[in-house]
């Protein structure tokens, strides 16, 4: 996967292929799919017509000048080509990526579909829904499906990136596995519920492959407003002839126009820039997303995200760190806060996740505790494990002795202290019970058979998320935390966090209704989910980004999913829609304002000789009529080829309001599109007299 992002901008390895590929659409039924760049295509056969027919003698203009702009017009063409081969290259060297993850593996199909049966070995690929298959430590998981029995450590980094692994257990929201993942530790028995070709690796090739994506709403509007654009000048272009005829005949002097010119002058006036690059900006659109890790089903939900504007947010690892941090220690009767503190301390040493750092700073930060030197202690720390849901450190004592220190779920400590013949406390009860109301998690410390106290990891508000729901405020965008939290400390993060509405104690039904009641006055809604409950409302949501540690029901519900599972990436997604969005209007801008500042240059080299008046519009001072027109046809395709990387890699993405990103686009993409013809058309049309070539 990682492969897939080592592409630079202009790698050769993509140019090269790309190159290949502009030449293979010139084939008529691909040109056929873009009808700006169909008209040009056709000029450039026109007008490779005439060039040989000037060859033949029987020339309406100079060979050299009716060549000059056959080969430019079919420039144009090419780098149009070229622009979306780019981009449909970087997708399709994203999807080879991914083929290569792909191995062949053989699976242990069970006879009885339960563990300790008998297997016999199978083909990944000769597997159907339904089989039953055996996966233990080392193995890979065939094909995409479901634990029904087991619980073990799963590593996903093949699909993710990231190389922590994740814990897969049968039953709840994380019984979902996915084929080419390993295995690390236990055993799970798995139910297939794809079959080849369906799995989750081969929908995220079908997804990256540019060639396939079906076109938005959006594009297909302004598609349509580009061909009336086109189909209006080729009316005002075929009409010229007969009228420079008539005036030519009724002057008594001067040349009619060619239909050379009236070619060049129609592809210089409808909009060849925007044309050229529509289709190649929404591939790579979904080619950025696809580099944030993020799978998009369609080019429509990439879009969809850049108009979204309510973003419903899971609290838990999207607006609060989701490793909760260590707050409280509440000691049980009979014990100090200071000696909870330090057998929590203790227990925590060899714990290296955040919530058991956080232990050890609490106990630092309140009692000046420091960690227990353990040189001359014989000492095994006990890991974490999906079974006992405990971790922990075993001492030796001087009478030989062992003293077990422990802390984990309640429910966990209180299996493990009976098991030693102790019991648990009821005011440690009380006070797991008291510290879980207040949305927090209660971890249970135990020394032997003796619970010693509640330590109260609580979220934390991640630093800067205030700043971005504001940026995100800014733009119109209302944002909404959803919780299973009770409303009084739902109400203090909302607060805290700086959203703008929360829904407490969230249930299936209130996250589906309160979807509707957004939708009903006509607004985008954007949420994202990772267990079965959040499918139905994943489903109603215009942008729904699953989890890709979630269930298949919520991947299947979703339009998008994210292979990092990072809740916080719906705010990155909103902002690449945005950026696709602000790419092809900065574009469309830039395009219609270059052609008004073309005609400046065309119309008077055109009719200069019948209407000698009209010099008074040549105000760029072109040399010839024919340099005139030349100049524009070559400005015309070599704009293509400035604007490829900024189609590819997309604008500069800015927390603005709809009506300054307008200012900020008629300012740089409006005014810069007027002036950058003028200056462009003039440089060249210095050169090509300079070296005498008109």
């Amino acid at each position: 996967m990682n492969n897939a992002k080592s592409f630079s901008l202009l790698d050769p390895a993509l140019v090269r292929p790309a190159v290949v590929s502009a030449f293979g659409k010139l084939d008529p039924r691909v040109q056929w799919r873009n009808p700006v760049m169909f008209v040009v295509y056709v000029g450039s056969i026109l007008t490779t017509v005439l060039w040989l027919q000037a060859l033949a003698g029987q020339g309406e203009a100079p060979q050299g000048f009716i060549l000059a702009i056959a080969l430019w017009l079919w420039f144009t063409v090419l780098f149009a080509n070229f622009a979306e081969a780019m981009a449909e290259g970087r997708s399709k060297a994203q999807a080879s990526s991914l083929r290569g993850m792909k191995r062949k593996t053989i699976a242990k199909v069970l006879n009885q579909p339960r563990h300790g049966s008998s297997w016999h070995p199978q083909e990944a690929e000769e597997l159907r829904k339904g089989a039953v298959v055996l996966v233990e430590a080392g193995d890979t998981i065939p094909l995409d499906g479901e634990v029904i029995e087991g619980v073990a450590s799963v590593d996903e980094s093949a699909i993710t990136g990231e190389s922590a692994p994740v814990i897969r257990e049968s039953g709840g929201d994380f019984a979902s596995v996915t084929g080419g993942t390993r295995v690390l530790s236990d055993w799970l028995v798995v139910r297939i519920n794809v079959n080849p070709g369906e799995s989750f690796l081969d929908r995220m090739i079908s997804m990256v492959e540019g060639a396939k994506r079906q076109k938005t709403p959006n594009e297909i509007a302004l598609t349509i407003l580009l061909v009336a654009l086109t189909i209006v000048f080729l009316v005002v272009t075929v009409t010229l002839l007969p009228y420079s005829l008539f005036s030519v005949g009724a002057a008594g002097s001067g040349q009619p126009v060619t239909v050379t010119a009236l070619i060049a002058l129609l592809v210089c006036l409808i909009p060849t820039t925007i044309g050229a690059l529509l289709s190649a900006i929404g591939v790579a659109g979904m080619s950025r997303m696809m580099a944030a890790n993020v799978i998009a089903t369609s080019g429509r939900a990439v879009e969809a995200a850049g108009d979204v504007d309510v973003l419903l947010l899971d609290k838990t690892g999207t607006i609060t760190l989701g490793n909760r941090q260590a707050s409280a220690f509440v000691p049980a009767s009979g014990v100090t806060e200071q000696a909870l503190a330090d057998a929590a301390q203790f227990a925590s040493m060899a714990d290296e996740t955040p919530e058991g750092r956080s232990i050890t700073v609490l106990a630092k930060q309140k009692f000046s505790l420091r960690e227990r030197e353990l040189a001359g202690q014989q000492t095994t720390f006990v890991p974490f494990t999906a079974q006992t849901r405990m971790s922990g450190v075993d001492v030796q004592q001087p009478d030989g002795s062992v003293r077990q220190l422990r802390k984990g779920a309640g429910e966990a400590i209180r299996r493990h202290v009976e098991s030693l013949g102790g019991s648990f406390p009821a005011d440690v009860q009380k006070a797991t019970d008291d510290v879980a109301r207040k949305g927090s998690t209660p971890l249970v410390v135990a020394d032997g058979a003796r619970v010693l106290g509640v330590v109260e990891l609580k979220d934390i508000v991640k630093g800067g998320i205030k700043e971005r729901f504001a940026e995100l405020r800014r733009m119109g965008i209302k944002t909404v935390m959803i919780t299973g939290d009770n409303r009084l400390t739902a109400a203090a993060i909302a607060a805290e966090a700086g959203v703008d509405d929360f829904l407490a104690e969230a249930t299936p039904e209130a996250k589906l209704k309160m979807i509707r009641d957004y939708q009903a006055e006509g607004r985008l809604v954007a949420m994202t989910g990772d267990g079965t409950n959040d499918a139905p409302a994943l489903a109603q949501a215009d942008v729904a980004v699953a989890m890709n540690t979630g269930t298949q029901a919520a991947k299947e519900a979703g339009n998008m999913v994210d292979l990092d599972s990072n809740p916080t990436k719906l705010l990155e997604i909103v902002e690449t829609g945005k950026q696709l969005l602000m790419t092809r209007g900065s574009l469309t801008t830039f395009s219609i304002a270059n052609d008004v500042s073309k005609y400046f240059a065309i119309i008077p080299a055109m009719f200069v000789s019948t209407y000698p008046q009209l010099s008074a519009l040549n105000v760029m001072q072109l040399a010839t009529p024919q340099s005139a027109i030349l100049s524009a046809v070559i400005f015309n395709a070599i704009v293509i080829v400035f604007l490829i990387p900024l189609a590819l890699k997309g604008v500069a993405y800015r927390a603005v309001g709809a009506a300054a990103l307008l200012r900020r686009n008629v300012l740089i993409y409006g005014l810069g599109g007027l002036l950058v013809p003028f200056i462009g058309i003039k440089l060249i049309d210095l050169l090509l007299t300079a070296l005498h070539l008109v």
